[in-house]
């Protein structure tokens, strides 16, 4: 793993502290992450809190993560300089680029963890279950020859969603929970093939609806 950037450390050592204790946090299934080399995670999206929970669940694993950010979050400068600093991926949505997928592939290729939204947004299904992902994800597990660990969060939901942060009440229960990893390993032969690419992406989707059902089944009532 490579050394971690001073502004990573930085809020690390700030936020870590706050976000701690804010949120009654959950984490299930860290056995599933290694604590070291390539490391690719498809994640639900629920809330724009999620890349907090998802990247708050390795960090407590020992992992860095970083992500694959909208182009958008670059209009900011201090945002642009915080995503560059931290070591992000920038994605173009709808250009067809597969440059995203290139810089992901050499970060794994280095040993980094790699977060990944294959929705390419939060989800607008009334019940929060994950939307049909994009091909990006299969497309990036069958380039690097890595699994791909799912890790789905439920409770951010009710935090930040697109009409704004509504619900930071003390002590919520965010609950984030890992399950095995995915080997896509024998249809990388096939990587370039679109039904292979995409029955590939319903594997991982799939997954992550099992994971967040799980979730919401076990939820408290009382904070739903």
């Amino acid at each position: 793993m490579a050394r971690p950037e001073p502004l990573f450390r930085f809020a690390e050592l700030t936020l870590r502290p706050v976000i701690a204790l804010w949120f009654n946090w959950r984490f299930e299934g860290r056995e599933h992450i290694p604590g070291e080399g390539p490391l690719l995670v498809a994640c639900n999206h629920i809330s724009y809190l999620d890349p907090l929970a998802h990247g708050y669940m390795l960090v407590k694993s020992g992992r860095r993560p970083r992500f694959l950010a909208k182009n958008e979050l670059y209009g900011n400068p201090i945002m642009r300089t915080l995503l560059h600093r931290t070591r992000q991926i920038p994605v173009e949505r709808g250009s067809g680029s597969h440059a995203p997928v290139e810089a992901a592939a050499q970060a794994l290729k280095d040993g980094d963890s790699v977060l990944v939204y294959p929705e390419g947004t939060v989800t607008t299904n009334a019940d929060f279950t994950p939307m049909r992902g994009k091909t990006g994800i299969a497309r990036l597990t069958l380039t690097s020859e890595v699994p791909v660990l799912p890790i789905a969060v439920w409770g951010s939901q009710h935090v930040w969603q697109r009409e704004g942060a509504r619900g930071l009440t003390f002590g919520r229960p965010i609950w984030v929970r890992a399950g095995p990893p995915l080997d896509f390993s024998q249809f990388e032969e096939q990587r370039d093939d679109p039904q292979t690419l995409r029955k590939v992406t319903d594997t991982v989707m799939d997954e992550l609806t099992r994971l967040v059902n799980d979730l919401r089944a076990r939820y408290p009532k009382r904070w739903q």
